[in-house]
């Protein structure tokens, strides 16, 4: 049989599904794709509201991501950087720490802040030394804690700690009390120092849309929502019977395979929501961090301080809730204002859109960098991809992409005996 004979689907047009997809091209299989909406990307999506791009969460790209180096052309995304550190908002006033080494500009503002000691500056730069030559597969080989344990063990004042690993880490790991594997946050930390923090100038929904352009021999099914899961075949809600030869699962399978019922993925949430403004409270690209550890607001960011192909018509302001609650949204919206008020003496906000994302990141235990091509298959035509199986990242949606498809063209070298099937679909 051809390789491009193979009936081989990929349930989800995610990251990781879009990767799989690229590498079976690469080997010359034709893959299809089964996507439950109406377009690629999963939770790397944007949408144009008012002139402006609105990312589903605020979301950045580490451009040291080893994988996304490999799958992605930075330029062609047109990426555009953030400032190497933030703005604390803190007692009324705000301050501005970062990276001197890499950005001049913040030299000046990180030495005479307050947040922090001089001890604690010169543990971050012994850290950004420790990690720069610490390799990545060692990071996670080493025994986990919890990231404030770790941060606790190096030494870092409490000042530190709560004015800024707190807040800043807490919007990456999507939970208030850094009980994240430390794995995680030395994996983040040595890819924030090696690259740079990156939007592209046409929102995140740019990075799955290149993925999808590169694709020239995978088929798309959209608005096609799965069912169930068996061998040979998989079928839709409208109990449409698509006849498969091997299919990658690229999302929780747990919904389509029937014995892993009682093993679905847990899920971290959080809110976003975005605001038009008349001026920006940060004038550079940088985050800004609430500092208050009874604030409810984690994060904001102004989109607008960087290069964006939409121009609204004044400043988008994203703002970012990673504490569990149960508000309504005009309370929601209620008070986000009322605390952008408080601690950033922002009063004029025009509310545009809220982002309730139940399944930003998978909640996991004993976080993995790599993963083999064997460790994907769940059964002998089934194969498992998403950063479930992984780390919480783009990296590693990528890295289980790639290797579920390699898990599949494995299983087909080395013989798999494959039946005629028919099918209304490929």
């Amino acid at each position: 049989m051809e390789k491009s004979a193979y009936k081989i689907h990929i349930i989800g047009a995610g990251i990781s599904g879009l990767i799989a997809a690229q590498v079976l091209e690469n080997y010359g299989y034709h893959p299809t794709i089964i996507e439950a909406s109406s377009s690629v990307g999963g939770r790397v999506k944007s949408d144009i509201i008012d002139g402006y791009t609105l990312d589903h969460g605020f979301q950045v790209l580490l451009t040291s991501y080893p994988a996304a180096k490999k799958y992605l052309d930075f330029d062609a995304l047109e990426v555009q950087k953030l400032l190497p550190g933030a703005t604390i908002f803190k007692n009324g006033k705000s301050q501005t720490i970062g990276d001197p080494l890499r950005s001049f500009s913040l030299l000046f503002p990180t030495l005479f802040s307050s947040i922090g000691s001089f001890s604690d500056k010169i543990k971050i730069l012994k850290l950004n030394i420790l990690l720069k030559k610490k390799k990545i597969d060692t990071i996670f080989k080493e025994d986990e804690k919890t990231t404030l344990q770790y941060l606790k063990g190096v030494g870092f004042s409490e000042e530190l700690i709560q004015s800024f690993f707190t807040p800043f880490f807490s919007g990456i790991f999507l939970e208030p009390n850094l009980e994240t594997s430390s794995r995680m946050f030395e994996f983040v930390y040595k890819m924030f120092g090696e690259g740079f923090a990156v939007i592209p100038k046409n929102g995140m929904q740019a990075i799955s849309n290149q993925l999808k352009e590169n694709l020239k021999n995978t088929t798309f099914l959209f608005n096609s929502k799965v069912q169930e899961v068996q061998d040979n075949q998989i079928t839709l809600v409208d109990t449409t019977a698509i006849k498969s030869h091997i299919t990658i699962i690229a999302t929780d399978a747990s919904h389509f395979i029937s014995n892993l019922k009682n093993q679905e993925t847990a899920w971290k949430s959080c809110d976003t929501l975005y605001f038009e403004t008349p001026v920006k409270s940060i004038k550079k690209p940088l985050i800004g961090l609430i500092a208050d550890k009874n604030a409810f607001i984690n994060n904001i960011f102004y989109p607008t301080s960087i290069n964006t192909a939409t121009k609204g018509n004044k400043e988008l302001l994203s703002v970012t809730i990673v504490k569990k609650h149960h508000l309504k949204e005009e309370e929601l919206i209620k008070k986000v204002e009322e605390e952008l008020l408080k601690y950033c003496n922002i009063f004029e906000t025009k509310f545009l859109k809220r982002y309730q994302i139940k399944k930003a990141l998978p909640n996991i235990k004993n976080l993995e960098y790599e993963i083999s091509s064997t460790e994907t298959k769940l059964k002998s035509t089934i194969f498992l991809a998403g950063d479930q199986l992984l780390n919480g990242s783009l990296n590693a949606a990528m890295i289980s992409g790639e290797r579920a498809a390699m898990g599949v063209i494995q299983t087909l070298e080395d013989g798999l005996i494959i039946d005629e099937l028919t099918s209304e679909y490929s």
